[in-house]
């Protein structure tokens, strides 16, 4: 069966480099899927690191078949070979590409069977154990150390990177100094691609949003008005139910009195206690 022509290939999305910033959303549903498609998004990103993100990624793709969709593998991957399988898997499922955060020896092994892959730069939020929540980047250091690591995963094939919460004079200079896609993370707006979270944008959490996120509308708020309408709806069905005004004449099926009389002379005294 042939697929959808994708709005980009990695080959589109490499010309595009420097020319202008794209929009990027990770989403989590096919509803959300089909809203950013709709709404004109660039790229998408979704989960595919448990059994379900890896079993609604085809709905995913079906949601928005012609977007280009990074699908995120599983962190701790123990070998190359799990990780090509891991990436084919993903591609066979509709992924455009997959972002991967380990190490540059497993994204070389994919990007050898031609697998296109994402690296990660910046806070790696599994790792913070490591760092802390915090910039990366700030000192002389931890800056010629982001522009080593950014060349190893250039070298081992990798035609992106994830930079997150890097200073944004930092991330310019290095997406000027590759020629991988940088996709900001909390990184400013001088890489090639704006990435953002859909719950992030949505507000679809109680958390107080972290700092280079912006909620564009207030999800949150709007599931605690209908859980509260739930509430509301189930106590009155409960009430309807106990006060015998549930139900009425209109939700019922009627019987014809005479058939009723016949079945029930046919029936006899049979009575349940």
């Amino acid at each position: 069966m042939l697929r959808p022509r994708k709005k980009y290939t990695v080959r589109d999305l490499q010309q595009l480099k420097g020319k202008r910033v794209l929009t990027h959303i990770h989403v989590k549903s096919p509803e959300e899927a089909a809203a950013a498609a709709e709404a004109g998004v660039d790229l998408m990103s979704c989960s595919f690191d448990t059994p379900e993100s890896q079993a609604r990624l085809p709905r995913l793709v079906e949601a928005a078949p012609d977007s280009f969709l990074s699908a995120a593998t599983p962190h701790g991957m123990a070998s190359p070979e799990e990780a090509i399988r891991v990436g084919f898997r993903a591609l066979e499922a509709g992924a455009s590409s997959v972002y991967c955060s380990a190490s540059p020896s497993i994204i070389e092994a994919m990007a050898r069977e031609r697998i296109p892959v994402v690296g990660h730069l910046g806070l790696v939020p599994r790792h913070v154990t490591w760092t802390g929540y915090r910039a990366i980047g700030r000192t002389k250091e931890e800056a010629l150390a982001l522009h080593r690591q950014m060349k190893e995963l250039e070298g081992a094939g990798a035609y992106a990177a994830e930079i997150e919460v890097v200073p944004d004079a930092l991330a310019r200079s290095l997406s000027a100094r590759t020629s991988m896609l940088l996709m900001s993370l909390g990184s400013g707006a001088g890489c090639d691609t704006q990435f953002l979270f859909s719950d992030d944008i949505l507000g679809d959490y109680d958390e107080r949003p972290p700092r280079h996120a912006k909620a564009y509308r207030d999800f949150a708020a709007e599931h605690r008005r209908l859980q509260r309408e739930r509430v509301a709806a189930f106590s009155e069905y409960i009430a309807e139910v106990r006060s015998g005004t549930f139900p009425t004449a209109e939700h019922l099926v009627e019987m014809d009195a005479e058939t009723l009389a016949e079945v029930e002379d046919a029936l006899g005294g049979e009575q349940q206690t």
